[in-house]
C-alpha cells in the first residue's frame, strides 16, 4: 500500500495565510482514511518536515499560494507542474516548500506523485482567521484533495 502524506503549510495566526493548516484539519475530519495516509500540522517549519517530504510514495502539500497568473479560486499542481508555480514567495514557509523539493530531489528521494493545492490569500490580518471567501475555498480544496487520495488509494 502507498505511503501518503498530507502536509498543511501555513501560519494560523495571519488570516488567510492559514488555509494549510485549516485544510489539512478538515480533510483528516471529514472521513476516515486508511493508516497508510498521514496527516501532518506543517505550520511553518520548514526544513524540518523534510522527512515527511521524502519518507513517502506520494506527497499531497496544502498551502495559500500566489500563482504568477492567478485569479480568486483553488489551484492544483501535479508533479511537473511545481516549479512553474513558485516564482513569487510570499512567506518564509512558502520559500521552504521550494528548498523541501529541491534537497528531496538532491537526495532522490522525490515521491513518486506531488500535488499542491492552494489560493490566493484575501486577508493577512493578524488573528483573523480565514476569510469567508477562503473558507470557500478550503471547502472546494478538500474536496479536490479526498479525489486526489482516493485516485491514489485505487478507491
Amino acid at each position: 500500500m502507498k505511503k501518503i502524506n498530507v502536509v498543511g503549510l501555513g501560519n494560523l495566526l495571519f488570516g488567510d495565510e492559514g488555509f494549510g493548516v485549516e485544510a489539512v484539519r478538515a480533510i483528516e475530519a471529514c472521513r476516515q482514511f486508511p493508516e497508510s495516509v498521514n496527516f501532518v500540522d506543517g505550520g511553518t517549519q520548514g526544513i524540518y518536515l523534510l522527512d515527511y517530504f521524502e519518507s513517502c510514495d506520494a506527497l499531497l502539500v496544502f498551502d495559500s499560494i500566489i500563482p504568477v497568473e492567478f485569479e480568486p479560486k483553488v489551484y492544483l499542481y501535479r508533479n511537473d507542474e511545481l516549479p512553474a508555480f513558485i516564482h513569487r514567495k510570499m512567506s518564509a514557509h512558502q520559500m521552504g516548500l521550494s528548498e523541501l523539493l529541491g534537497v528531496a530531489r538532491l537526495h532522490g528521494r522525490v515521491p513518486g506523485e506531488i500535488v499542491l493545492i492552494g489560493a490566493p490569500p484575501h486577508n493577512l490580518d493578524l488573528g483573523g482567521g480565514l476569510s469567508d471567501v477562503m473558507r470557500g475555498h478550503l471547502e472546494k480544496g478538500v474536496a479536490m484533495a479526498v479525489e486526489v487520495l482516493e485516485g491514489w488509494l485505487g478507491e
